[in-house]
């Protein structure tokens, strides 16, 4: 198993260094087989008005799945702590799934919620970007379905997550809607729709955010 440790604003020491592949190791421990390589992100916040400073961040590269987990405090070690108990959690729904998936179907219908096809993603704003790009992620895009970029949704605790459809080769983005459910945002061609394929309600499959959660 590869562990790579990366840090911002802060020293990755010996004893930090020893720390993280004494707890996240013993995390990890049980789902060696299943585990390809694991990132730890360290940082310190230099923000003063955040009190949480100390963040630890695990990405899990899993059979071509990514698992992540994310926790703060005011001392490292204890957010190092409390991210290999989550990762560990993690880990453990993963594999459970993994199992489900070889006794049953997992139903598909209740995934996307389709509306209609809008102009724009960001309406009346004014769009605004950021100063400047301040990390850069690069992962695998194996093709996958509705329901598998759901699960993946879920085990990286993000808020929306890029795959690459497995019915239409093409890049989709499945997000938690505000309101409850999911949506997914797809390409549209020249004629203003989606590719169709997984159009049902005739009016292209594409959920748009109600407004940003960031």
């Amino acid at each position: 198993m590869k562990l790579v440790i990366h840090g911002k604003n802060i020293e990755i020491t010996d004893a930090i260094r020893e720390y993280v592949h004494q707890k996240i190791e013993k995390a990890v421990n049980h789902f060696q087989s299943i585990t390809n390589e694991v990132d730890v992100h360290l940082s310190v916040a230099r923000n003063p008005r955040i009190s949480t400073k100390q963040a630890a961040e695990v990405t899990i590269y899993a059979s071509g799945s990514v698992i992540r987990a994310e926790e703060s405090s005011e001392n490292l070690y204890a957010s190092i702590d409390l991210v290999a108990d989550k990762i560990a959690r993690q880990l453990r729904k993963y594999k459970e799934r993994r199992q489900d998936h070889k006794t049953q179907p997992i139903p598909t219908n209740e995934v996307v919620v389709a509306e209609p096809v809008a102009d724009t993603l960001i309406g009346d704003r004014s769009p605004e970007l950021p100063g400047k790009v301040v990390r850069t992620k690069y992962f695998s895009m194996p093709p996958m379905t509705l329901t598998e970029a759901q699960e993946q949704l879920q085990l990286v605790g993000h808020d929306f997550y890029m795959f690459r459809n497995a019915e239409t080769g093409e890049i989709n983005v499945i997000y938690e809607r505000n309101h409850g459910g999911y949506g997914v945002i797809q390409p549209r061609n020249g004629n203003r729709q989606t590719n169709g394929k997984n159009d049902k309600t005739g009016q292209g499959n594409v959920a748009m955010p109600e407004k940003s959660k960031d």
